[in-house]
């Protein structure tokens, strides 16, 4: 009879490391223990180490590092960053159609009866291009990053508080279809990963274009005239895109869980520091 590390052992294993081969065999139990506490010691080692050099040569979170190389590049394609509130008003789901027959009305996170946190940046960039259209009779291009916030399920691949980039182009120049796949390749050529756009269905935006890195979704994005356009007083073509961040830098860094990419008081930068 061969033995193999138990589940509570590669939970263990791996919240230090994910590329760690979990399916040794061992002849008895006690050598399976034994090898579960030498690998563990090292683990411990390393992460300490990794910990320490983290502190004595400070640096930017890798979170906050594509934040910043993301800002840039958009910056250089013509777009304006904006940051907007995290409360948003249940009204304005209302206009995204998020309502308590919606899927999504049970994930957000409401304050009260008339206020939640924002479950994505939609409502909010919505208001600022339609206020901003104003000022300009070109396209409007803008972005934000920041948090978003969703009653998730306890899992590796998703937070409760998340970052996303959600960009937009009204009244872009040229083909609209063209543009959200440029800016796409952009974002993406940024945070340094292959990628492939796959046609999805939406329970908002109905139809949408995704990115998948290998087979895991990391972006959705799509392109009006749109159906949610007349509820926010938008009447003419636009491109978006929505990314999330954590997701995107455990898929380039190859970590097993998304836990140790964002904000967390287990991680630091990947590492375990409780």
């Amino acid at each position: 009879m061969a033995f193999t590390f138990t589940e509570s052992q590669i939970q263990r294993i791996r919240e230090y490391g994910d590329n760690i081969a979990t399916d040794t065999e061992f002849a008895t139990e006690a050598e399976r223990n034994s090898g579960f506490s030498k690998l563990i010691s090292r683990l411990e080692r390393e992460n300490k180490k990794g910990i320490t050099e983290f502190i004595t040569s400070p640096r930017h979170h890798r979170l906050m590092e594509l934040e910043l190389k993301l800002s840039e590049a958009l910056i250089a394609e013509g777009f304006t960053e904006v940051k907007t509130p995290v409360f948003v008003s249940k009204a304005a789901l209302a206009k995204m159609t998020i309502t308590e027959d919606h899927p999504l009305f049970e994930q957000v996170f409401w304050i009260d009866d008339k206020r939640a946190l924002r479950p994505m940046h939609a409502p909010n960039l919505y208001k600022v291009m339609h206020d901003l259209r104003e000022y300009t009779d070109g396209p409007v291009k803008i972005f934000e990053i920041g948090s978003c916030f969703r009653a998730e399920s306890h899992s590796n691949d998703h937070l409760e508080e998340f970052t996303m980039l959600n960009l937009v182009d009204m009244g872009p120049e040229g083909d609209t279809t063209e543009k959200i796949k440029h800016y796409i390749d952009v974002v993406m050529k940024t945070v340094g990963l292959e990628y492939e756009l796959v046609d999805e269905e939406s329970d908002v935006y109905k139809h949408t274009i995704d990115v998948e890195v290998d087979g895991e979704e990391v972006c959705s994005a799509a392109i009006g005239p749109h159906v949610l356009d007349p509820a926010h007083d938008i009447h003419e073509p636009w491109c978006g895109a929505g990314f999330g961040l954590e997701r995107l830098i455990m898929m380039r860094d190859g970590d097993g869980s998304v836990k140790k990419t964002g904000r967390s008081l287990s991680y630091l930068n990947g590492f375990r520091i409780n």
